[in-house]
């Protein structure tokens, strides 16, 4: 995989970039505050936990019907992407605490939806956080099948009613991580990747079998074995779980890069992108619903990725505060700040968006 490069001789880019991080640092100095979670933190988490945990403990002590059995199995689902969003996601960007082994330890959690966590970290943090919304490179926008996330991309006849059909496709998401997990590792260790982050690839590759089949022989085998729910149940309630995580990670996820405004550039022959790294964050994400308390609090601030993406050390739980101060130095170098103000606008304009890029670029003018 070649590296891309953000090469910019705009004297408003290199200031704005010096600017917004001198302005954001300052909000924490000024105010003595840690950059890291909080309180809040804390409480999201536990929650999401007991969402994820208590409804599969129940099975197990309360005889109950077929039909609770699969609203349990979706407040499963609810919890464990509450946990993605909001627990995994800080901890795996070490935000989460000033202590590694904390990060460490909730940054595990992915192993409850059978994800694996060294995959996840080369793919979103490194991929993803690099090369925002750049096709080949991006992993997180990465267009297969019956969706076309990036208009680089290959346009098929599928992809034109994508705007109907994608919402149900991505409640595939963490159930084809099951699988994509193997492939994906297979191609960190071709692209040696992996041992230029210090690991073993055979040690990762074994302990992702290992981690894959104790999480698959509890979260179906147990309840096969121990409850009164027959095999077809159990997996009907475990397939079920999994495309409700998945539901909500992808839609939040694609409402924030996959919306009007959210550009998807392409590096030149030489493998550059002709703008300041932090410039580019701002030209392919996108906030929305920033007042929105109750989703600011379940997503875990993935409704302020151009926060997040300028400052990915920085937890979720701080975006609200720093969100004016970003918007309000992009503004003074002359910089669009692309705000969706309402949950309802981004989901419009997200749609809006696949049925642009299901279309060919004639017919999207």
């Amino acid at each position: 995989m070649k590296t891309i490069k953000f090469v910019s001789n705009d004297k408003n880019q290199q200031e704005f970039a010096l600017a917004v991080r001198k302005n954001v640092n300052n909000y924490f100095k000024e105010r003595g505050l840690s950059t890291k979670g909080n309180l809040e933190l804390a409480i999201q988490t536990t929650v999401m936990l007991i969402l994820y945990i208590v409804p599969f403990i129940i099975i197990f002590i309360v005889p109950i019907t077929g039909l609770l059995g699969f609203v349990l199995a979706v407040i499963m689902g609810i919890g464990s992407a509450g946990i993605g969003m909001c627990t995994m996601h800080d901890a795996v960007h070490h935000s989460f605490s000033n202590k590694e082994w904390v990060n460490k330890l909730f940054g595990g959690t992915l192993y409850l939806i059978g994800a694996n966590v060294f995959n996840w970290e080369i793919q979103h943090n490194i991929l993803h956080h690099t090369y925002t919304n750049i096709e080949g490179y991006d992993q997180d926008i990465e267009s297969r099948g019956p969706i076309r996330l990036s208009e680089n991309a290959p346009l098929r006849k599928i992809h034109h009613y994508q705007y109907i059909h994608a919402f149900f496709f991505y409640g595939l998401m963490t159930l084809s991580k099951l699988v994509k997990d193997f492939t994906q590792l297979v191609f960190y260790n071709k692209e040696g990747i992996t041992r230029r982050f210090n690991f073993n690839p055979s040690f990762e590759y074994i302990k992702m079998v290992v981690f894959k089949l104790i999480y698959l022989f509890v979260i179906i085998g147990l309840p096969i074995l121990f409850t009164g729910f027959s095999w077809l149940q159990v997996v009907i309630g475990f397939l079920m779980m999994h495309w409700t995580a998945g539901f909500i990670l992808s839609t939040i996820f694609q409402m924030a890069h996959v919306v009007e405004g959210a550009e998807e550039p392409m590096p030149n022959a030489q493998g550059v992108i002709n703008n300041e790294w932090a410039v580019h964050q701002l030209h392919t994400t996108s906030d929305f619903a920033r007042n929105n308390r109750f989703l600011n609090w379940y997503v875990g601030g993935l409704n302020f990725q151009i926060e997040h993406h300028l400052f990915p050390n920085i937890s979720h739980v701080h975006y609200q505060k720093i969100a004016p101060i970003v918007e309000r130095t992009a503004k003074e170098f002359g910089y669009t700040y692309n705000l969706k103000p309402s949950f309802a606008k981004a989901l419009s304009s997200h749609i809006r968006r696949l049925k642009v890029l299901g279309q060919p670029p004639i017919l999207a003018a």
